[in-house]
């Protein structure tokens, strides 16, 4: 067995790291990777044998806890009965139906069919061919631009990289794809005007909606892609009215809407979707994440009634669908999901999520609102940040020389509590797994409070504030 010093020399010499600066790992200046062994319940350990409580659930995904035995053993029966088998030409298994037909049941909006990729980034890269086939078979072909919004996240491969709305997931690729344009982000904090209410705001920004759209000619609009609740830039849910005031205008101008759905699908926000919540009705749905909570990659674009009656009316005239990957619909990665749901249904994970999330909140708007840096407290669900300011008041950002969400979440993760700086601005950002006791719920608050504090008095010290 390699010891630990071995595997972080292969790792560091030989692992491309996402997001990660990579001059500064290949020095060393960063540290050695840490290689994390184990995890049960919400905790992980690393090597060097720390545990963490892993207040991020990975990356929004392990929603029902790490070391699900159901799961693990779950994808072994299936890898021993069957460990592949492609679904091209009416081929299909078991589980891979069974899984289809839980999703079309549970899905918002009309679904009617599921197709199966391995991330969200390529189940959205799905729902803009389809959004282009659909408009093409229609005999629309000018309808073909995609509308997303400021700080919104939907992947980073070419076209779900170009629809994430913050300009560092460009930088230096050569996007956004052209075709692609955002408007503005439903984050009334930053956004509003002085006295401007939620709803007053949702209505400015929907009017902002139809001016582009008037601007670039209705004819070429093919969609608009959202998440419920803004995920990586930020963690903010939609002001009062937003989703209302929306829908109208893609209806008034046939834009079909996209709810990416990768992060708050599956019970996150306490729904078992987030469209669910707020009343969205969408007629494309990406989910990944919580479909199997990390335990295999398996992502789904669910394509709603309006759009699939096109799709299949047109068959005869264009052929095939020609779309497809060879692991679309994996077997094990379907039987993982079945699994997955299975629990989320029998330990009602979404009213968990819903009754644990609103202490969860209570809790870090009681430790953290009064702090002179917390310009805002928000969340819902399991799903929370705290934004940091210089200044309340005026709410002048720190410059971000300071790196002072990153400061705090490294002082945090000393104490043993993962929470993510999030990359638009000082925020750190909480997404704990489902399975969160609010006993647990009050340890994560009081670790990240304790952080807060330690990084304001060194703040302090800088003259900062």
């Amino acid at each position: 067995m390699n010891d630990i010093k071995t595997i972080a020399e292969k790792d560091r010499a030989t692992v491309l790291h996402p997001f990660t600066q990579l001059k500064e790992f290949a020095a060393g200046k960063i540290g050695d990777p840490t290689i994390v062994t184990g995890g049960k319940g919400i905790r992980i350990e690393d090597a060097k044998g720390h545990s963490y409580i892993d207040g991020f659930a990975g990356l929004y995904c392990v929603n029902i806890g790490y070391g699900r035995t159901e799961v693990a053993e779950a994808i072994a029966r299936q890898a021993y009965k069957l460990a592949y088998y492609h679904t091209y030409a009416a081929h299909t298994t078991d589980e891979l139906a069974i899984l289809s037909d839980r999703l079309v049941r549970m899905a918002p909006g009309k679904p009617s069919k599921v197709f199966y990729g391995l991330s969200g980034s390529d189940a959205n890269e799905t729902q803009a061919k389809l959004v282009w086939y659909y408009n093409n078979l229609r005999g629309q072909p000018k309808k073909k631009k995609i509308i997303s919004r400021e700080r919104g996240y939907h992947g980073c491969s070419v076209v779900s990289g170009s629809m994430t709305g913050m300009s560092f997931y460009h930088d230096h690729m050569d996007l956004p794809f052209p075709g692609i344009l955002h408007t503005g982000a439903p984050h009334h904090y930053w956004g509003a005007e002085l006295g401007e209410t939620e709803e007053a705001f949702s209505r400015r920004r929907a009017a902002e909606l139809e001016e582009m759209i008037v601007r670039e000619g209705p004819e070429t609009i093919g969609a608009f892609i959202a998440e419920p609740v803004l995920g990586t830039g930020g963690i903010t849910p939609p002001p009062d009215g937003y989703w209302r005031e929306i829908q109208a205008v893609l209806r008034r101008y046939d834009v079909l809407l996209i709810a990416d759905e990768v992060i708050c699908g599956f019970g996150r926000t306490g729904a078992k979707f987030g469209s669910t919540l707020y009343g969205m009705e969408p007629d494309l749905v990406t989910v990944a994440k919580g479909l199997t909570s990390g335990y295999m990659p398996l992502s789904a674009a669910i394509v709603g009634e309006r759009v699939y009656a096109v799709m299949e009316e047109a068959a005869d005239r264009v052929g095939a669908f020609s779309h497809g990957y060879t692991y679309s619909g994996h077997p094990i990665a379907a039987a993982a999901a079945n699994a997955v749901l299975d629990i989320v249904e029998k330990e009602q994970l979404s009213e968990r999520a819903r009754t644990v999330g609103a202490h969860f909140l209570k809790r870090l708007k009681e430790r953290f609102a009064q702090l002179e840096i917390v310009g805002e407290v928000r969340g819902v669900g399991l799903l929370g940040a705290v934004e940091f300011v210089a200044d309340r008041q005026t709410k002048r950002r720190f410059d971000p020389q300071l790196k002072v969400g990153a400061r705090i979440s490294k002082a945090a993760r000393d104490r043993g509590l993962i929470a993510r700086a999030m990359p638009h601005g000082d925020i750190l950002g909480f997404a704990p797994p489902l399975v969160v006791s609010e006993h647990e719920v009050d340890e994560i608050v009081e670790l990240a409070y304790r952080a807060t504090k330690q990084v304001m008095d060194e703040l302090t010290k800088e003259s900062a504030i």
